[in-house]
């Protein structure tokens, strides 16, 4: 697995990381997304400094994460009760 360095700028600090290829542009898009949420709640919120607006994006961020991870669940969920009832309406046509 390739490793490559590369340094993601967030809140006008540089941050050093040692990451396999495939996740490269993934953490470059992901560096771009914070510093475009800390320039919004700095232009539409009362942001002391830029502590607080990274404060602000790991709540929206985790938030996030975890309404898409109720949502992947509750999909799954119903994906599994489908398919069993699938399967109870086959075993009833082998009847």
């Amino acid at each position: 697995m390739e490793v490559r360095r590369i340094t993601i700028n967030i809140a006008g600090r540089n941050y050093p990381l040692n990451v396999p290829a495939a996740e490269e542009e993934t953490l470059r898009r992901v560096g771009k997304q914070i510093e475009g949420m800390i320039r919004e709640f700095e232009a539409n919120f009362d942001v002391k400094d830029k502590q607080d607006a990274l404060a602000m994006c790991a709540l929206k961020l985790g938030a996030n994460a975890e309404v898409h991870q109720l949502n992947s669940e509750k999909i799954i969920k119903n994906t599994n009760d489908r398919l069993m009832q699938i399967n109870q309406q086959l075993d009833e046509l082998e009847k």
